[in-house]
């Protein structure tokens, strides 16, 4: 999922920013993948502090992890397999942001804020919701696969970046740019809807019927939200676009995840398409209406999407898919709504927070934005010295043929 969504956000920026946006979806396996090892898992899982975060020295440096007892919650697997697993969410979380910072964050910026939004907002949060002592999960409240610790905490993340760097020059002069390579988009999509599977079937932690209908809620709902935010696009005068079939099938995933193990699949459809719909009106509300500069759309896609999704698994709820999990309000159990609701109020606000405050602290260390110079030549090659092209082309010229990049 990590080059998918390389993939994604590459082919929708500039095509002088293709390969600095791909670079900063890829290095979160990198640093995230060190980082869990050290200290993020035992953040994360490790015996709890007062249901806020786990022991860091737990499982410090991997410690008792691959020799040590089965995960609680997941006794038929390995707790090296559990955390392997766990890493994934981890490590995506933070390259969701990457989209809303494009074309004009460092490189090196960006990496500090990977290690800081990993230890300060992804690890509480992900301790609250999945540690059975986390005081969201004491609450009652539900986030099968990350619609609060993955994607709430991104797009809040997200929202909080693009405010604290401000607009692109390009976004100031309310100059047209075009997505570099839709084919890029339109794979980028089909590997992140396949990789969704073990995202969200996976989470069922066993190969049994709740993994089987985790897979058939998120196939159900990216399909309904694609269709849903094409033909939306039309009903306002639009064409059906690939870009907008694929933004849609991805908000229907963020919008079906935190739910997928706990709804049936006919309500998965209304959540896929209703998502869709929220999120697509708020890209338009974005664009039109603030002078917001979230590059590639991550709060409207990304944030709303999950928050409609953790919203919804207090509506759509239902003991008879998931006896783990609880009734929503359709079914006769409004508390459960109300538990949704404020774990997401406060999952938005301790996201938003805490990444505003990492962003600005970060701006002291070491400069966020790139120069002028530097966002007008493009960051893949003013950070990392490389350039996009497509291949070659022989052109005649007076001189004989040459060869000409295709960019």
């Amino acid at each position: 999922m990590t080059p998918a969504l390389a993939f994604f956000y590459g082919g929708m920026v500039n095509r002088k920013n293709v390969l600095s946006t791909m670079m900063k979806s890829v290095v979160a396996a990198g640093v995230v993948g060190v980082l869990w090892i050290i200290v993020g898992y035992s953040l994360c899982f490790g015996e709890s502090i007062h249901g806020i975060i786990g022991n860091p020295l737990t499982h410090l440096f991997y410690k008792g992890v691959v020799s040590g007892p089965v995960w609680g919650p997941a006794p038929t697997i390995p707790k090296a397999l559990f955390s392997m697993f766990q890493l994934m969410f981890a490590i995506i979380t933070p390259g969701l942001v990457v989209g809303a910072i494009a074309e004009r964050m460092r490189f090196s910026a960006y990496v500090l804020f990977t290690v800081l939004f990993s230890l300060l907002v992804y690890a509480p949060l992900a301790h609250w919701s999945w540690h059975p002592d986390g005081f969201l999960a004491k609450m009652g409240a539900l986030d099968f696969a990350g619609g609060t610790v993955v994607h709430i905490s991104a797009g809040c993340a997200a929202l909080a970046g693009a405010l604290v760097l401000k607009r692109r020059k390009v976004h100031i002069a309310g100059k047209e740019t075009h997505p570099a390579n839709i084919p890029y988009v339109l794979i980028g999509t089909g590997l992140l809807w396949f990789g969704w599977f073990g995202f969200n079937a996976g989470s069922a932690l066993a190969a049994n019927s709740l993994a089987v209908s985790a897979f058939s809620t998120t196939n159900t709902a990216a399909a309904a939200a694609g269709l849903s935010w094409m033909f939306f696009d039309v009903m306002r005068g639009k064409k059906p676009s690939v870009v907008g079939f694929c933004v849609g099938a991805v908000v229907g995933l963020v919008a079906i995840t935190p739910a997928a193990g706990y709804v049936a699949v006919p309500q998965s459809i209304f959540i896929g398409a209703f998502a869709a719909v929220i999120s697509n009106m708020a890209v338009h509300f974005k664009a039109t209406k603030t002078v917001l500069d979230d590059t590639l759309d991550v709060f409207p896609c990304h944030g709303i999407g999950g928050m409609v999704g953790m919203l919804l698994t207090g509506v759509f709820g239902t003991l008879a898919v998931n006896k783990a999990g609880a009734n929503g309000l359709l079914n006769g159990n409004p508390g459960f709504f109300f538990i949704q609701l404020k774990a997401m109020l406060i999952a938005v606000g301790y996201s938003f927070a805490v990444s505003w405050v990492i962003f600005k602290v970060i701006n002291f260390i070491v400069p966020l934005r790139v120069s002028e110079e530097e966002e007008l030549e493009g960051l893949d090659a003013s950070q990392h010295d490389e350039k996009y092209t497509q291949g070659t082309l022989l052109v005649a010229t007076p001189e004989g043929l040459k060869e000409q990049e295709i960019m």
